[in-house]
């Protein structure tokens, strides 16, 4: 069996956000089914592909053994948040916004005046990664409630959405305006 490395499934997200344009209800695009628990990528690799995957609309299909994945795997593919965002009414794509050398910020417009965000960090060591309300679509002067979709914990901030950002790890939110 083949796993998935982090350098293909990083390419495959780049693939899929070409064709972000053209998603929507009844047409998804499908970069390939998860390979979180499949071996191959660390759990902050795998949190990234999940969160990538739900941004994107991806069609969330497992492909582990159900039967025999460990915790970490389970607690990724069930985080009832991030898949909210996959489910999410509006029905867009997220998509690459912004990059710079490895460091990414993805985002997505959701129901309810909401953005799904994921800071993104491709490099080899710790960053710190910056979202700018205006570039997610968002008002510079907007106070908006920060929900951390993986330390399931709320904040508030202004203007933009700051995070250091482990290495290939990835941070989620779901920024709401007040």
């Amino acid at each position: 069996m083949t796993y998935l490395t982090i350098a293909s499934m990083t390419s495959r997200a780049d693939e899929n956000d070409k064709w972000a344009p053209y998603a929507k209800p009844g047409g998804w695009n499908d970069p390939d089914m998860l390979e979180v628990g499949n071996g191959g990528m660390t759990t902050e690799e795998y949190r990234s592909h999940f969160s990538i995957w739900a941004l994107a609309k991806a069609p969330l299909l497992i492909g582990c053994d159900v039967r025999s994945m460990d915790k970490a795997t389970h607690e990724i593919l069930s985080n009832s948040e991030v898949i909210a965002v996959n489910q999410d009414k509006l029905g867009v794509q997220g998509k690459k916004i912004k990059w710079d050398g490895g460091l990414e910020v993805w985002a997505g417009p959701l129901s309810g005046g909401r953005v799904a965000v994921v800071l993104w960090n491709r490099r080899g060591s710790e960053t710190s990664i910056t979202a700018n309300f205006e570039d997610i679509g968002l008002k510079s002067s907007d106070a908006v409630e920060v929900r951390d979709l993986w330390e399931h914990s709320t904040t508030s901030v202004q203007s933009q959405i700051s995070a250091m950002v482990g290495s290939h790890a990835c941070k989620m939110y779901v920024l709401s305006p007040k």
